[in-house]
């Protein structure tokens, strides 16, 4: 069954149930711009974790949340440093890949 093309799909190109991608950031950036913009977006990520802890009555999602979010934290901290030593502009490439 074929459906109407979707914001990640190719123009004309009919939904399957294979994986969807969207290119959420693709280019050079500054130095700056590229530490900001991965830092902005992590932070998207943490602050849905942390929303989902603050609602959350089960102790088991509320633990794997919080390894989640100090995961992320840490990964974070890590690219950034990296990302000081290397210096210059950086090449980002974000993309998003839904399956099933």
């Amino acid at each position: 069954m074929e459906c109407g093309p979707t914001p990640w799909a190719k123009v004309n190109e009919p939904i399957t149930q294979e994986a969807m991608n969207m290119k959420l950031v693709t280019g050079t950036f500054s130095h700056a711009d590229a530490m900001e913009l991965l830092q902005q977006l992590v932070q998207v990520k943490l602050r849905f974790h942390e929303e989902k802890v603050s609602g959350s009555a089960s102790e088991e999602d509320i633990k794997m949340r919080e390894r989640r979010i100090k995961q992320l934290q840490e990964d974070l901290h890590e690219l950034l440093q990296a990302m000081k030593v290397r210096g210059g502009s950086h090449e980002l490439d974000v993309e998003v890949r839904i399956k099933g």
